[in-house]
């Protein structure tokens, strides 16, 4: 079992009421505090997560999955699962060291969450890397730190909604007739961006300006930075239809200097060894609180 995933996405502020301890063999239900959980023909909702003799309901495990986005239903319970075992650990470590009664809540924190907090700065020490370190870790890793790549990008839109597949169809086609009319007079892709473009742009000749990857539509992303510099030879698909793309320039991004991605790198590594001093403390806590069933949902996540 391994909660290290978890810890790495920080601690949800919603804590787990458990007033009422519940045990496997009595196969009670603990109700969140509202009382309105999911329910099966009026029965409680069953319980195979265990932290110590607490139990976490699946209808608890299905409120958490809604921050838990995965490709697969499985892979998102497991997410949750293992973000309300960490929860339940610290929350109950917490009560062990009396510290919600010792830290006084501020602002929208509960005196649980605010005892959650002071915990773990107390048990995970804040480690600044040595210049040496961040240095190194440039050294090695060099190709990670340039700016970002630039194209200078102008398109036709020939527009068609995703589902319409005649009009897709017809779209794809005047596209490549276009492409074929430019290859032979490149001059008229501002006037046809004019008559035939169904986006905005075409009042600047189709023109979308110096764009670096993460600003246009994901699709029609990934494959513009993949063309070379020139009239693409076939339409570029994407929700909006099919678009004839010129790439009028290519600005590869230059490397950073290390004064200029220090504090960056010093982040970057602070927090991974944050995150494996989290992960040794959580395995220490389960020693202390047994968890049980979270295995068998990892195992069906893999599955």
């Amino acid at each position: 079992m391994t909660l290290g995933k978890a810890g790495a996405r920080g601690i949800p502020l919603t804590i787990i009421d458990s007033a009422k301890p519940v045990t496997q063999e009595a196969h009670e239900h603990r109700q969140d505090s509202k009382g309105d959980g999911p329910r099966t023909l009026g029965q409680p909702a069953p319980c195979y997560l265990f932290v110590a003799e607490q139990a976490i309901s699946e209808a608890e495990i299905a409120q958490e999955m809604q921050h838990h986005r995965a490709p697969t239903p499985a892979h998102s319970r497991a997410a949750a699962a293992r973000a309300l075992v960490v929860r339940e650990l610290l929350r109950r470590e917490v009560q062990r060291l009396g510290l919600a009664e010792q830290v006084p809540a501020s602002g929208q924190e509960t005196a649980e969450e605010a005892g959650i907090r002071v915990l773990l700065e107390r048990e995970i020490e804040d480690r600044v890397p040595a210049e040496e370190a961040c240095r190194r870790y440039y050294e090695q890793n060099r190709q990670l730190f340039r700016a970002p790549d630039l194209i200078r990008v102008r398109h036709i839109l020939l527009g068609a909604a995703a589902d319409d597949v005649t009009g897709r169809i017809r779209a794809r086609a005047e596209a490549e007739r276009l492409i074929a009319e430019l290859k032979i007079n490149p001059v008229l892709f501002a006037d046809f961006a004019m008559r035939h473009s169904d986006c905005p742009s075409k009042t600047q000749g189709g023109e979308l300006g110096w764009l670096q990857r993460g600003q246009a539509t994901p699709e029609f992303d990934r494959q513009v930075f993949r063309l070379r510099e020139g009239l693409a030879a076939f339409p570029v698909e994407s929700r909006w239809g099919y678009h004839v793309v010129s790439v009028d320039g290519i600005q590869p991004g230059a490397e950073q200097a290390f004064d200029a991605v220090r504090e960056r790198i010093s982040d970057y590594l602070e927090l991974q060894v944050r995150q494996r001093e989290l992960q040794i403390y959580l395995l220490g806590l389960q020693e202390r609180y047994p968890v049980r069933g979270l295995d068998a949902i990892e195992a069906l996540a893999s599955a």
